[in-house]
């Protein structure tokens, strides 16, 4: 084979390797050309082992049935997306021989288990016979954040054993999947993070919105997309805030350009506030709008630049009533009062709306006064809306 053709394949396949780590369904496709390079019926990703609790994540690709070699004897390969990876998950991965490689060591199933042995072993009496499969090269790799990553390939009985330059390539692209199993890993653990983040503010009822350094709205939560879709004094045109009225909108444009110049010359403290009007005669909403904080090789092109938190009093701060009773060890009924209490309901409200006499819930308040430590009605409030109990 030419030369050069061998190195472009080569480098195409370590580019997909890397883009297997930014794809929505990880290495979808990757696997299909590693399947290809190495000539094999199966090649598995294994990022997470099953265990009794835990299905874990495996990826497949198999060589579709019309390019199997009709020529070999032996029934056609089972589809890898339904019994066999099922099974394995539930039954096989127990029995798997081929686990817990030295990591980074290209290995064939063979070099651990003699042929003459697996034939008679469960594991490919129960589990490979039955789809097709004999002969497996693998490798185990692992990022320094601990994801251990396990690459395999499988052939059938009839077909050659994996050759020397097979297990070659396979060494010389495991330091790029190790390299692109780390960038999956640490995007994995962002995308985590930030989903927790932004699960407790918008648990907080607070807007926030993202913006670039043309002002273009990047991404908002749930609650900032049901603010722009009321259209009720802000909203959106094109890819831009806007707020009803010339001279508070003008004011607005005029803090995010303030906002934004500020982040481009690191003066991240900057802090620009507005209350906007609302003409369907709701509360004034607070909008507040600071420079995101951002690295020195960050390039400024549609990255995120401003971010505004946007407070709506009309929306009511849900304080979990179960996580306040677990706080504080209060009955249903005492979670419930404090919660109507935070949420600005006074105590003789309370006892209309949950149809109870004044007695009762001063009886009640009583109890929470002293399970919590505090002695007032306003204390009591504070409490509870400074508590965890918000982010349940």
């Amino acid at each position: 084979m030419d030369p050069e053709r061998i190195d472009s394949d080569y480098d195409a396949l370590v580019g997909l390797i890397y883009q297997g780590a930014l794809e929505e369904q990880p290495w979808q496709s990757a696997l299909p050309a590693l399947r290809e390079a190495l000539d094999a019926q199966v090649v598995s990703l294994v990022l997470r082992p099953p265990s009794a609790d835990d299905q874990g994540v495996i990826l497949n690709c198999v060589r579709p049935e019309q390019e199997q070699n009709r020529d070999q004897p032996g029934a056609p390969l089972a589809d890898p997306n339904d019994w066999e990876v099922s099974a394995y998950r539930e039954q096989f991965f127990s029995l798997d021989p081929f686990v817990n490689l030295p990591l980074d060591k290209v290995i064939a199933l063979e070099d651990i288990l003699p042929d003459k042995e697996l034939v008679t072993s469960n594991y490919y009496l129960h589990y490979l016979q039955p789809i097709g499969l004999f002969r497996i090269l693998g490798v185990d790799t692992a990022e320094p954040g601990g994801m251990l990553a396990r690459l395999r390939f499988s052939r059938r009985r009839s077909e050659s054993r994996f050759l020397s330059r097979e297990r070659q390539l396979l060494a010389h692209i495991t330091p790029h999947l190790r390299r692109a199993i780390q960038i999956y890993a640490k995007l994995n653990r962002m995308t985590s993070e930030r989903d927790v983040y932004a699960g407790a503010v918008s648990q907080l009822s607070v807007a926030t919105m993202i913006l670039d350094e043309q002002g273009r709205l990047l991404t908002t939560n749930t609650v900032g997309r049901a603010l722009l879709d009321q259209a009720d004094g802000l909203s959106l045109r094109g890819q831009h805030l806007h707020i009803d009225g010339r001279d508070i909108n003008k004011e607005l444009q005029q803090a995010l350009a303030t906002i934004i110049k500020a982040q481009q010359s690191g003066e991240t403290s900057l802090v620009r506030a507005l209350r906007i009007p609302r003409p369907a005669g709701r509360s004034d909403l607070g909008l507040v709008i600071r420079p995101v904080p951002t690295s020195q090789w960050s390039e400024g092109q549609s990255s995120p630049c401003a971010a505004i938190f946007i407070s709506d009093p009309d929306l009511q701060e849900s304080a979990s009533r179960h996580i306040l009773g677990e706080l504080f060890d209060l009955t249903p009924a005492e979670a419930n009062l404090a919660t109507l209490l935070a949420r600005g309901l006074s105590l003789a409200e309370v006892s209309t709306a949950q149809s109870i006499s004044q007695h009762t819930a001063r009886a009640q308040l009583k109890s929470i006064f002293a399970k919590t430590g505090v002695s007032r009605q306003a204390e009591l409030v504070r409490l509870v809306l400074k508590s965890v109990a918000s982010l349940g």
